[in-house]
C-alpha cells in the first residue's frame, strides 16, 4: 500500500474498532541493560560525551533492538506502533551533544525501521494493517514555565527554537515513511503549538499531509497540564488544527485517569486515546499493576464508551498490550459527538461564548 491508502486504511479501522498502541519502550530498553558501547556503536566510537542512556540512539547504533521491539509490540497486538524517537530533537539532544545531523538521521532511520515492521506484519494479515506514527516527544525546556525562580520572565529557549527543533524532527519523520505524527505527553502546551505550527508550515511548503495525534499529560490529581491547564482548556487550545485524535498519556495509571478522559470525550469532536502507565510507580520508580488488571479498568473505559484508542505507557510491557487488546476487542468505538458550534477559548481554563 502507499501512503494515502494506508492513512484511509488507518481511518477505516478507526471507524471500525478500537485501535491498540504500544506500551512502554524506555522500559523495554532498560530491561536490555545495555552498556556504554551498545549505545557508541562504531558510528560514535570517538563522540565527546556519554551517550548511554539515550535510546533514540540505538535507531543509528542498535537497530536490531528496536525492530525486536516493534516486533514484540505489533505481535502483542498493537495496530499502531510508534517511531524510537521520543527525544529526537535537536534541543534535547544537545544534553548528549548531537548535532542536528545526527538528530535528523535519528529520526529518518527510526521512521524506516517502524516503517519496515509495519509492512511486515501487515503482509503476514492483510486483514488487520498495522501503521507507524512518528513519536514528537516534550522538550526538557519549555516556553510557558520560568527556566529561573527568581525571574518569571526568563526562558531557556524562544519560540523559534522549539519551532525549528520540531520542524528538522518532523520532516525526517515524514520522509522516513510514518503514517501520522503523534505530539506526546504534552506538559506545555506552547510546545506543542510550536510542533504543530511546524507541521502545518512544512505542509503548506508542500510536505505530504499526515493525520495528527496530539496526547498531553495531567500530571497529578489536580486535573491540569503542568502549564496549569485543565483537561477542556488544553483540547480547546489544539482543535483548531483538527486533529486525527486526541487524548491522555503517562503521568497517571488509568485509575486516576479515567475522570480526565471522560471530561476529554465529552468535549473533543474528534477521536479520543489514552495510553496509561500501569498504576504509579513504587518506591522503587517500578511499576507493579499487571497486565490483567491495566486491561481490566480499559475494558471499562472501551465499554462506557469513552475511547477510540488504547495503549500503554510507563511500566507497560508487551503482555500488557496482549492483554489490553484483548480486553477492548469486539467493544465498539466512542461515538464522535455533534457540539454546538460556538466560539470556545481558553487560557489556564476554556471559556466558551454562546
Amino acid at each position: 500500500m502507499n501512503r494515502p491508502d494506508r492513512i484511509a486504511a488507518l481511518k477505516s479501522a478507526a471507524k471500525e474498532r478500537i485501535l491498540i498502541l504500544d506500551g512502554a519502550w524506555g522500559a523495554m530498553i532498560q530491561s536490555k541493560k545495555l552498556n556504554e558501547e551498545d549505545f557508541r556503536g562504531d558510528r560514535f566510537a570517538s563522540h565527546v560525551d556519554d551517550l548511554k542512556g539515550n535510546n533514540d540512539i540505538l535507531c543509528l547504533t542498535r537497530p536490531d533492538i528496536v525492530r525486536d521491539l516493534l516486533d514484540a509490540f505489533y505481535g502483542a497486538g498493537a495496530d499502531i506502533c510508534e517511531t524510537n524517537t521520543f527525544s529526537a530533537t535537536v534541543i534535547a539532544q544537545d544534553d548528549y551533544k548531537l548535532p542536528e545531523t545526527d538528530v535528523r538521521d535519528i529520526n529518518l532511520e527510526g521512521a524506516k525501521l517502524a516503517r519496515e515492521k509495519a509492512d511486515e506484519w501487515t503482509a503476514k494479515s492483510p486483514g488487520k494493517p498495522r501503521f507507524a506514527a512518528g513519536s514528537i516527544g516534550p522538550l526538557n525546556k519549555m516556553l510557558s514555565m520560568s527556566s529561573d525562580v527568581n525571574d518569571p520572565g526568563a526562558r531557556s529557549v524562544t519560540f523559534d527554537q522549539v519551532y525549528n527543533a520540531y520542524k528538522t524532527q518532523i520532516a525526517a519523520l515524514n520522509e522516513g515513511g510514518v503514517d501520522l505524527y503523534l505530539i506526546e505527553t504534552i506538559t506545555d502546551t506552547l510546545n506543542c503549538k510550536a510542533a504543530l505550527k511546524a507541521i502545518m508550515d512544512l505542509e503548506a511548503e508542500g510536505l505530504e499531509k499526515l493525520p495528527v495525534w496530539i496526547s498531553g499529560t495531567i500530571t497529578d490529581k489536580s486535573g491540569r497540564t503542568l502549564s496549569g491547564q485543565t483537561v477542556e482548556a488544553f483540547w480547546n487550545s489544539v482543535r483548531h488544527v483538527k486533529p486525527f485524535a486526541v487524548g491522555l498519556n503517562c503521568a497517571l495509571g488509568a485509575a486516576l485517569m479515567r475522570p480526565h478522559i471522560a471530561e476529554l470525550a465529552r468535549v473533543a469532536d474528534t477521536l479520543v486515546a489514552a495510553y496509561p502507565n500501569a498504576g504509579l510507580p513504587n518506591a522503587f520508580g517500578e511499576y507493579d499493576e499487571k497486565p490483567e488488571e491495566t486491561a481490566a479498568m480499559l475494558r471499562d473505559w472501551a465499554q462506557s464508551g469513552l475511547v477510540n484508542l488504547l495503549g500503554g505507557c510507563c511500566g507497560t510491557t508487551p503482555e500488557h498490550i496482549s492483554a489490553i487488546a484483548e480486553a477492548a476487542e469486539g467493544l465498539a468505538p466512542r461515538e464522535i459527538p455533534a457540539r454546538k458550534r460556538v466560539m470556545r477559548l481558553a487560557g489556564l481554563e476554556p471559556f466558551e461564548l454562546a
